[in-house]
């Protein structure tokens, strides 16, 4: 395959380091969702790192940093809510990613669910799952859960996370 001289890009590549992973990642859409727990107050925080890994049994993973104010929560609930947000919710994104707010407080609307787990209200879909395993990953920890209910039925178009921002899909 030949590449025209003005498609290619010829630059030094860069060291490996937290901030060359950031950069790289600013350019990868993601969906936005809020992983909610309950506990003697329920926790919760938006991740950008939700993933589907199989149809049977249904198991998602998402990341959490062991540093984050929900990890001591997270790291001992048996069940974990899943929350899919609309390009409606960019202020509940916003409230859930942001260090000391309120979560649960006005204006977030949601109801205790199956299992006891935080359901926010007005999302495209929400599942609740129960936790089955805690990877170590550096920083973090990869949380594997099965599926044990849910909703798909939400309305609106899903809200994205991309270039350091929330932002909604372009026709």
């Amino acid at each position: 395959m030949t590449v025209s001289p003005e498609l290619r890009t010829v630059r030094a590549p860069r060291q490996a380091s937290p901030d060359l992973l950031r950069s790289v990642f600013r350019q990868h859409a993601a969906g936005v969702a809020v992983i909610t727990a309950g506990g003697d107050r329920p926790v919760g925080f938006t991740a950008t790192s939700l993933s589907s890994v199989a149809a049977e049994p249904p198991l998602i993973s998402f990341g959490v940093g062991t540093s984050s104010s929900s990890w001591p929560v997270i790291a001992e609930a048996e069940h974990v809510g899943v929350h899919i947000l609309g390009e409606h919710q960019r202020e509940l994104a916003e409230t859930f990613a942001r260090s000391g707010a309120d979560r649960f407080g006005d204006p977030t609307r949601w109801s205790v669910g199956p299992e006891g787990v935080p359901v926010l209200d007005g999302v495209l879909a929400w599942l609740v799952c129960r936790v089955v395993a805690r990877v170590p990953a550096g920083d973090h920890r990869i949380v594997m859960a099965q599926a044990v209910a849910g909703d798909p039925a939400g309305a609106g178009r899903p809200l994205l996370y991309h270039q350091g921002r929330f932002t909604a899909l372009r026709d």
